[in-house]
């Protein structure tokens, strides 16, 4: 099945997708990579909602012309990586859905049948695509501390995809869990 969905997801929209679907998503996303997770994971406030957004692993190429933010290109980064956080972000902020490539583990399968949440792979390679999505740049955060690949950016996407259900809500997945222990 092909969804055109509008974020945030309602626990209808992300309940119905099944692994193999295919999703094009309309919002907010944030960008977080492997120090940003670590940073989500301790913090106790944040300066933004990841409910009412996507999680998307990724690191964009930005480039800032006058006092805008333009993305060059912002394809996934490997998820596998975030799988010994992933569980911890999906509880503790109600993110719904999560992007990337590559696929996650048994603690992260474990989190979205849990609380309701779905992970679906984007192409990689696809940068340019996913850059050709961004609306708008409406906010950076710890820029300075991260920089520009780890820092966690606020993107306004229109028809951000292909993207395909790759775990679900069940806990059917396209991924075997042995590949991150």
């Amino acid at each position: 099945m092909i969804y055109h969905l509008d974020l945030p997801l309602s626990s209808k929209d992300v309940k119905q997708l099944k692994v193999g679907d295919v999703l094009y998503v309309t919002g907010k996303l944030f960008t977080a990579r492997d120090k940003a997770h670590q940073k989500l994971a301790k913090a106790k406030n944040i300066p933004f909602n990841p409910k009412e957004m996507v999680l998307y692993h990724s690191g964009p190429l930005m480039k800032k012309t006058k006092n805008r933010w333009q993305v060059i290109s912002a394809g996934p980064t490997t998820s596998g990586r975030m799988e010994k956080f992933e569980g911890n972000i999906i509880k503790k902020y109600g993110v719904t859905l999560i992007i990337g490539k590559a696929g996650m583990g048994e603690k992260t399968k474990n989190a979205l049948k849990k609380y309701g949440a779905v992970y679906a792979s984007f192409p990689g390679g696809a940068g340019l695509v996913a850059a050709q999505t961004v609306i708008n740049v409406p906010a950076v955060y710890w820029l300075e501390e991260l920089g520009m690949p780890e820092a966690v950016w606020i993107l306004e996407v229109k028809e951000f995809g292909p993207l395909v259900v790759s775990m679900d809500t069940r806990g059917n997945t396209l991924y075997s869990p042995k590949e991150y222990i």
